[in-house]
């Protein structure tokens, strides 16, 4: 591999995870050769290994009884990822991890905890979301190893991330990556690794497919969240440009509660039937649904698909409970339950929740995706200059194994037609071609050329600008609070790894008790720059975040001493805004103090 560099693409998926290998060669620069997917050694049954291009997300935790899961790198390992795992966990739930990466996303619980999985037996020890990543990113890198004979801890790597993670999310996927020996690491936002894998695709012949001034809608359907992102063609001298111009919010909405719709159907039937079925079983019932729904939605001319799952007690075929879904039923349930037929104007349901609850996944309570898709757009109204009541994509890129159901494409164009219709757009178009399986492992693989300035790169930054808070310096007066400015210390559209050019101003840092940062966002004002400040503004303008609150420590000072600081701005490379306030006088070397907020999705603070 003398003077050959190579990328490697990793989609840490939700269902299911990915590897692709993009190379290039220094002494002939131009364009690379397209990514390679890269096949995954995995257990598919107890002693049976075959290399198989994807790697199903499920960790599965053996009972002594049933001896090791041997890997030709671990002969006495007591646990299996990939696809043993997922079938062997249909008989056994309780020893079965899924799901991490939605884990990984949920602010209301300490994601470094052992949550996983829930309900376990005594002899499995249960881990954390953090731990779970890792172990399927430490089964690529050894399985990498051993299928190549290379080592990943020395590669590029491009992992993806979804689009609307929060800060909290990427740092943790980064320390998973970073457990698994992966540090020469980038993070790429998986619609746009979507898209780079389109272009590739089509090479130089993208361009008959796009054109200046379109508005490209990338719906992101997997396993476990629907994300949506809409990317900007513009032009410069001459030129293409791609920029990523809106970012939807996290949607904990997907393939997984389609399955769990199934399970319920199915549930019912059993206990129509006489059949108790107990919580364990339901675990196990909604896996067996999963491949019920994939042969009715890839497959109309089904009539039906069954459904069957051990009875208690019973590790015997023969003692499987049984019971089928039918095509009219998928139709029902999952084409118009999840994807309904809606006005441009609906929105996503709230419901009255119960006062206590499971501890769980924070699953949307609005099954409806095109709800929440006419949401994004109404959102994004007004955005790139244009009129109406919602955001209008001239073209869509499909991504996401749940879109790899015509029917279900079918019924997202028609919904979004019939929404342009009523505001005298034409239709969108479909983007084809796109592999939706691997589209994101090779289009991170390819991103990773795309830095090395061999192809066109997407413009990202933030989807807003950024103000922070400045408490006027005036005399204590009854009844009022002290007026607030807004300075701006992140512009619209500022890109991962800048530095904002902030004034060299001094402001005052309380430290030593506690106070509270007051931080702002705005999607109207893209014209400001960094270190602008705004004294007024105008209703609607600018949108107060959820405030931060902290003790700085007084580093020697005395408590609730007022230190004069100058700030800093930066957009790190996992897209979060670190804010900086770096005392004029010093106490030691490099002493100052740190915030960050997400600058993906709807911008909450992460102190």
């Amino acid at each position: 591999m003398s003077g050959e560099r190579q990328t490697i693409g990793i989609d840490l998926g939700t269902t299911h995870s990915a590897i692709a290998r993009a190379t290039a060669d220094e002494a002939h620069p131009g364009t690379p050769a397209p990514p390679e997917v890269v096949a995954i050694p995995q257990l598919v049954g107890k002693s049976t290994l075959e290399s198989r291009t994807l790697l199903p997300s499920f960790l599965y935790f053996a009972h002594e009884s049933e001896g090791p899961c041997p890997l030709p790198w671990d002969d006495e390992r007591t646990f299996s990822v990939g696809e043993y795992a997922r079938s062997r966990g249909v008989e056994a739930p309780s020893r079965l991890v899924a799901s991490a990466k939605s884990w990984l996303c949920h602010p209301g619980v300490d994601r470094r905890s052992a949550l996983m999985p829930q309900n376990a037996p005594e002899d499995v020890e249960a881990i954390s979301p953090v731990e779970a990543s890792y172990r399927y990113l430490d089964h690529l890198a050894e399985a990498f190893r051993h299928a190549r004979g290379e080592d990943l801890a020395e590669q590029e790597i491009v992992l993806t991330v979804p689009a609307s993670f929060d800060a909290s999310a990427r740092d943790l996927t980064v320390e998973a990556a970073l457990a698994a020996g992966l540090e020469q690491l980038t993070l790429l936002e998986e619609p746009q690794a979507a898209l780079y894998a389109w272009i590739g695709a089509k090479g130089k012949a993208f361009r008959d497919e796009l054109a200046v001034g379109d508005v490209l809608l990338v719906v992101d359907v997997g396993g476990g969240t629907t994300d949506f992102s809409a990317i900007a063609v513009g032009e410069e001298s001459g030129t293409f440009t791609l920029e990523r111009v809106a970012v939807g919010d996290h949607i904990l909405l997907g393939g997984d509660n389609m399955d769990l719709a199934l399970a319920h159907l199915a549930r019912k039937k059993l206990e129509d039937a006489g059949k108790t079925i107990d919580r364990m079983q339901m675990v196990a019932l909604t896996y067996a649904s999963r491949a019920a729904k994939e042969r009715l939605l890839f497959d109309p001319s089904l009539d039906k698909a069954p459904i069957a799952l051990p009875s208690r007690g019973s590790q015997l075929l023969g003692g499987a409970l049984r019971t089928e879904v039918t095509q009219e039923e998928v139709s029902r349930f999952l084409i118009d339950g999840f994807f309904p037929e809606v006005p441009a104007g609906a929105r996503p349901a709230q419901r009255a929740r119960g006062a206590l609850t499971q501890l769980g996944l924070p699953y949307a309570q609005d099954p409806g995706v095109t709800r929440h898709l006419a949401a994004f757009l109404g959102k994004q109204a007004g955005a790139l200059g244009g009129s109406g009541s919602m955001l209008h994509p001239t073209a869509v890129l499909f991504n996401g194994g749940v879109m790899k159901s015509e029917r279900l494409r079918a019924r997202i164009m028609t919904v979004l037609s019939s929404w342009l219709a009523a505001e005298g757009k034409p239709p969108p178009r479909v983007l084809e071609g796109a592999d939706l399986d691997h589209a994101v492992a090779v289009g991170a693989a390819w991103y990773g050329q795309v830095r090395r300035g061999k192809g066109l790169r997407i413009r990202g930054g933030t989807v807003r600008s950024y103000y922070v808070g400045i408490e006027s310096a005036m005399p204590a007066v009854p009844g009022l609070e002290p007026p607030l400015s807004a300075l701006c210390v992140a512009p619209f559209g500022m890109e991962e790894g800048s530095r904002a050019e902030l004034p060299d101003a001094e402001l005052g840092l309380v430290v030593g008790e506690p106070v509270t940062f007051k931080f702002f966002g705005s999607t109207v004002r893209r014209e400001d720059a960094a270190g602008t400040t705004l004294d007024h503004w105008r209703e609607g303008e600018l949108e107060e975040l959820p405030p931060i609150e902290a003790s700085l420590p007084a580093e020697g000072r005395a408590l609730g001493d007022v230190v004069p600081v100058k700030l800093e701005a930066s957009v790190t490379e996992v897209g979060t805004l670190l804010l900086e306030a770096v005392p004029t006088t010093p106490l030691k070397k490099d002493e100052r103090w740190k915030i960050e907020l997400s600058v993906r999705g709807d911008g909450a603070p992460q102190p």
